[in-house]
């Protein structure tokens, strides 16, 4: 992987040198693959399970040259015919060569589908796209998957956003697609989202269809001695350094969300020449909410009324062990207990609010930033 300009990165994943730690994480997941276990991971969005999953797939074909893994993000989706189509796209253009054999195989197994194959311009790989008719979605998806068990290959395949299933007007999709991945002996999924009471419904549930079908982690914070370290080794570069008191007040600025610090530090990397205090993480952060501001009004205005004033009062509180409590409720004006309650509710469906073990916070920290100044 060639040098970048900038070791913080805010998005995708650039290599294992600029990967922050994960170590346990990272072997507590290959282990459970290729121990033939599925996983279900959760955590919050921007806390980074979509590069631990990347870290760990790269770490997997380095290993296994015979593994393929994909990595398959369904959170646009709206329906199951695009998430098969998703998948086909994903999985089938890469799981063979571009041999003529190999794409005689493909037409042959998807013929009544009339697979319609391309070719990526940058990488040069063949991308699948089916005639997928109505009402035949979950069969297709069967067909997939017989595919990839057919297949000379292991294969490893991360499902991200997998609570948007929830959302598809197919009755039974879920127990759908446990009947199909139970019968894949070389095929191991990770499932993993950001709804977390979805997800552990989801999975831990005894009547639903995924219960104890997988192993389950949450994916916590960096911690900050790992991140500090790592944040130095890259300042060394520019004969800077941040001291551990200035990284902490960094660090629980944004809670320790692993985008929000990349954010800060990518920033910060950028101003070479500036000392990195508590002073300069506040600039940077004002700089950084200030240039979401339209879109933090947009957010804000499609509140009601009672949701504005309580994700506010939940920002000024910056955690909320009690949002339904007389004494928080008083303090904000806020309206009956019932009322906030159908605010919190929604509040939480829409990801404006998220509830850890310590109490309620708004999800989006750089938004919380912004609300507190309201």
């Amino acid at each position: 992987m060639k040098t970048i300009n900038n070791p913080f990165i805010t998005y995708g994943y650039k290599g294992s040198r600029y990967f922050c730690d994960r170590e346990n994480e990272s072997r507590q997941l290959i282990e459970a693959l290729q121990n033939e276990r599925n996983v279900t991971l959760i955590a919050p969005r921007r806390v980074g399970k979509t590069g631990l999953i990347k870290h760990v797939f790269d770490q997997i074909e380095r290993q296994d040259k015979h593994a393929k893994c994909f990595y398959i993000d369904i959170f646009a989706t709206k329906n199951l015919e695009q998430m098969v189509q998703l998948m086909a796209r994903n999985i089938l253009g890469r799981l063979d060569t571009t041999s003529q054999s190999a794409l005689k195989r493909l037409q042959t197994f998807f013929g009544s589908l009339r697979p319609t194959v391309s070719f990526d311009q940058l990488t040069g790989l063949p991308t699948v796209s089916l005639d997928i008719r109505p009402n035949e979605e979950a069969q297709t998806l069967k067909r997939i998957f017989d595919y990839m068990q057919q297949s000379n290959h292991r294969c490893y395949v991360a499902i991200d956003e997998f609570q948007q299933i929830l959302s598809y007007n197919h009755q039974g999709i879920e127990a759908t697609l446990r009947s199909y991945i139970q019968f894949l002996p070389n095929v191991y999924f990770i499932f993993a989202g950001s709804m977390q009471h979805l997800m552990e419904e989801m999975f831990t549930s005894a009547n639903r269809p995924f219960f104890q079908s997988s192993q389950i982690m949450l994916l916590r914070n960096v911690p900050t001695e790992k991140y500090l370290s790592f944040t130095n080794r890259f300042l060394k570069a520019q004969k800077r350094t941040v001291s551990k008191a200035d990284f902490d007040y960094l660090y629980h600025k944004v809670d320790g969300i692993t985008w929000y610090v990349q954010a800060i530090l990518n920033r910060a990397y950028q101003y070479q020449e500036t000392a990195i205090s508590a002073d300069f993480i506040d600039k940077i952060i004002y700089e950084l909410v200030n240039e979401q501001e339209s879109v933090y009004e947009n957010y804000y205005a499609s509140l009601t009324e009672i949701q504005a004033k309580l994700i506010a009062a939940v920002a000024k509180e910056d955690i909320v062990a009690a949002p339904l409590a007389h004494e928080f409720i008083a303090k904000y004006g806020l309206k009956a207990t019932s009322s906030v309650r159908t605010a919190l509710n929604a509040l939480i469906d829409r990801q404006f609010i998220y509830r850890k073990p310590e109490g309620y916070m708004v999800y989006d920290r750089f938004f919380g930033l912004w609300l507190a100044r309201l």
